[in-house]
């Protein structure tokens, strides 16, 4: 038996819409069987994905309806990841993961895929862990900064909504950008590697962490990811002028920003990054709280996906 987590409100409300419409009645014509559960509010996912990993208390199926955060927010709430196979309907406006492992973007596409068996790929897992000892899990990308700064505009945007009903979800992005690119104070700060490796930024503004090559609805901010190498991929951006940022950032759509001087990648198993100042911290582009010390680590092979 399938269990399917469905966000209603992803895709700006449309989530219910491809359910009722797309998916449900694929699973009726079919004769799967199955038990669907519907997120009311933030949190519920995590509640919904921790009751079920425990009430079914041996390796299953869970299907989620939704975006990259809705991902996150199961893995969130479950504890033993070994025990679950994810299958994955993306609905969400960036929709990053979908877009790297090539999942369709067409629900009925997507379920088919799941339904007729796919391959079961092994992923890593991230783990961003705060210096006063919370844990956040993320399948996708983490980031400290502008990034996470942006994303956390995204998310209280109303103007998100109205673009992604349009089909033009990039340019809430883009546009989110720009204005916190030019809002930004002078940051410093250091990223240490668990080979004490130690790198001094004079200028800090974002760090990605990458599992996967694509974050923020299709930066490739990381060309070389591999999301079962056990190695987190990171793009530090700091030391360029602001201006050359903005010709820079275009060119992360296909993974050419590193001609840039003052864009670096790095490669490891874990990494501390530490800020002069507390800034905006995203899993998988969802946002919580800011910090000036996150640690993010990588499990390999923690994630089993159907695809």
């Amino acid at each position: 038996m399938y269990h399917i987590i469905i966000n209603p409100r992803s895709r700006s409300g449309r989530g219910l819409k491809i359910w009722k419409d797309i998916i449900e009645p694929k699973l009726h014509r079919d004769g799967i069987v199955y038990r669907n559960y519907f997120s009311e509010r933030p949190g519920d996912v995590a509640r919904l994905a921790g009751e079920i990993t425990s009430a079914v208390g041996k390796p299953f199926t869970l299907i989620i309806l939704g975006g990259d955060g809705t991902v996150n927010e199961a893995l969130s709430g479950i504890k033993d990841t070994s025990q679950v196979t994810l299958g994955y309907i993306p609905t969400g406006s960036s929709n990053d993961l979908a877009r790297d492992l090539k999942i369709p973007k067409e629900p009925l596409e997507a379920l088919e895929l799941i339904l007729s068996g796919g391959s079961v790929h092994h992923m890593d897992l991230g783990i961003v862990t705060y210096a006063d000892g919370e844990t956040r899990p993320f399948i996708v990308s983490c980031g400290i900064g502008f990034d996470a700064a942006v994303c956390e505009e995204a998310l209280r945007s109303k103007m998100k909504n109205i673009f992604n009903k349009m089909g033009l979800g990039k340019l809430t992005y883009l546009g989110i950008a720009l204005k916190q690119l030019f809002g930004a104070k002078a940051i410093s700060g250091k990223l240490t590697f668990g080979n004490g490796t130690v790198v001094n930024m004079k200028t800090l503004l974002f760090v990605a962490c990458m599992l996967h090559r694509f974050e923020g609805g299709g930066f490739m901010f990381c060309p070389d990811a591999d999301p079962a190498d056990g190695l987190l991929d990171l793009c530090a951006v700091g030391d360029l002028p602001k201006l050359l940022i903005l010709f820079a950032l275009p060119t992360a759509f296909t993974g050419k920003h590193y001609r840039f001087k003052g864009i670096t990648p790095y490669r490891g198993e874990t990494v501390t990054i530490e800020t002069s100042a507390p800034l905006w911290v995203h899993t998988d582009g969802e946002v919580t709280r800011k910090s000036s010390q996150i640690t993010v680590s990588c499990r390999q092979n923690a994630v089993k996906m159907l695809y």
